[in-house]
């Protein structure tokens, strides 16, 4: 017997290959899949098959997925936390970064030097100054969230001679093995505003957590903070 699988996102072809052909059917488009496979693509609206047995999420936040109805009608709905925790944890880290130095904006500035010849050191001297910023060094990084990916911001954040602290009110024993000793729990989200320069959200989009950055939090926070959210835009208001 071959079950069907349809994907509505692409997916890396090193985790389709775990799929023995020979009893999976797997594409984009296919009638009366048993199961679906799926990243970002939004189900709320779609009109999915009585056939179907299971939603596998190739990621952590499954707020894409409509759980209750499919739960109604007995589907089961599975995610991979943890499956692409390093790259997370490696974007997060390069928006440190850019958020503290302004280095796509020097960039374009470098590149309109192209002509100058001889020039160009006198003028690089010059206007140096307009594109510094903090060091991370020294500076406090806040975590929200300290699973799978905010447990290794965490401990990468140390290196870089960072004051981190979490806050965490589901933290795992799993969790809190892989935190370095060195990284701090803050007991309420507001002390934990308090303390930082810069902040980075790592929890999954609930009706607890939507727009839990907003006006009013913000108002808890130290002036010129550093927000990071590469979890889910509905975790901020906009405003």
């Amino acid at each position: 017997m071959s079950f069907k699988i349809q994907t509505l996102n692409k997916i890396a072809s090193v985790g389709l290959n775990q799929l023995d052909r020979d009893n999976y059917e797997i594409a984009s488009e296919i009638n009366n899949p048993d199961a679906i496979l799926v990243r970002s693509a939004e189900m709320h609206d779609m009109q999915l098959s009585d056939n179907v047995k299971a939603v596998a999420r190739a990621g952590a936040g499954t707020n894409n997925i409509p759980i209750p109805e499919l739960t109604e009608k007995g589907v089961v709905v599975f995610n991979t936390p943890g499956a692409n925790a390093n790259a997370v944890k490696e974007l997060v880290l390069l928006a440190l970064l850019l958020s503290s130095r302004p280095v796509i904006e020097a960039n374009k500035w470098a590149n309109g030097l192209a002509g100058k010849g001889d020039e160009i050191p006198a003028l690089a001297e010059k206007g140096k100054s307009q594109f510094v910023g903090p060091e991370l060094m020294g500076k406090t990084l806040g975590v929200i969230g300290l699973g799978a990916i905010g447990a290794m911001v965490a401990n990468l954040a140390l290196h870089f001679g960072m004051d981190v602290w979490g806050y965490d009110p589901f933290l795992s024993v799993n969790a809190a093995l892989k935190l370095d000793k060195k990284v701090k729990i803050a007991e309420t989200l507001d002390s934990l505003y308090a303390k930082c320069d810069y902040l980075t959200i790592h929890v999954p989009q609930t009706n607890d957590t939507k727009g839990m950055i907003n006006a009013a939090s913000i108002k808890n926070m130290k002036d010129g903070v550093r927000i990071i959210n590469i979890a889910r835009g509905g975790l901020q208001k906009n405003f």
